[in-house]
């Protein structure tokens, strides 16, 4: 049970629809669902408005199925899982009804809600090696109910490509800067932007990029105001902290 639907149960109570008895029975379902290997949270989506996402690295098909299955029985219309590879996603999609999507590395259980965001999250690579990690966080956004908007390879290193789309970037709710080696695009963004920028910093880059670390010390050392930082290649973390701030009006 999410947010939403509590409010409309308990506006049936109020309403006279629903028995106060009843409604308490429906409340009662457990908060976790222990599965031996795993606990679903299945009060994730109250707590927080968003339900649990299944995290696929680490975990064996037979795993992550269980999971997915829990959910499903308890209501969930979508299912993120994430860092997922091919060979498991083939696994998958004999048991779940799951759209692979291999770019990000994401699987989908179940359809992608419609927008009702603020606005449209622009997710914006330093190259096209950043995609990968862009893919994660547009796909996040999207199964989390936003309009997302692709600017990929808009480096600084032919800054016209960026400055093509200075429209998409002034009218974000919210913008996400994907970038490797020395990590500048973010700094350039947020001198645009003036809506929160999330920098996603990527382990993209030769030797003294340091596997990413040289665009995140970057990131966290932008000078322009308004730029907040995630881990490296966590596309998941911004989308999903995106998918929070485009959300605020709904509150």
């Amino acid at each position: 049970m999410n947010q939403q639907e509590l409010r409309k149960l308990l506006q049936a109570v109020a309403n006279g629809a629903v028995s106060a008895e009843d409604a308490v029975l429906e409340m009662k379902v457990e908060p976790f669902e222990d599965l031996g290997f795993a606990k679903v949270d299945h009060h994730r989506a109250l707590r927080q408005g968003i339900a649990e996402v299944i995290f696929g690295a680490g975990k064996t098909p037979e795993q992550i199925t269980g999971i997915a299955e829990a959910m499903l029985r308890e209501g969930e219309k979508t299912i993120l899982i994430t860092r997922l590879l091919p060979e498991a996603a083939l696994k998958l999609q004999q048991t779940l009804p799951m759209r692979y999507h291999e770019m990000g590395r994401v699987g989908i259980v179940g359809s992608i809600p419609k927008p009702d965001g603020l606005g449209k999250i622009v997710i914006a690579t330093g190259g096209t090696s950043d995609m990968s990690v862009a893919e994660e966080a547009a796909l996040t956004a999207e199964t989390l109910g936003n309009e997302v908007t692709r600017l990929y390879d808009v480096g600084v290193a032919g800054l016209h490509r960026l400055l093509a789309h200075v429209d998409d970037i002034m009218t974000a709710s919210v913008v996400i800067a994907v970038a490797g080696m020395e990590g500048a695009l973010a700094s350039v963004i947020g001198g645009l932007a003036d809506c929160p920028v999330i920098a996603v910093p990527t382990s993209v880059g030769y030797g003294a990029s340091f596997g990413g670390v040289t665009a995140l010390l970057a990131m966290l050392n932008s000078c322009a105001s308004g730029v907040s930082v995630v881990n490296i290649d966590n596309g998941f973390g911004a989308g999903y902290q995106a998918s929070l701030i485009n959300h605020m009006g709904r509150k």
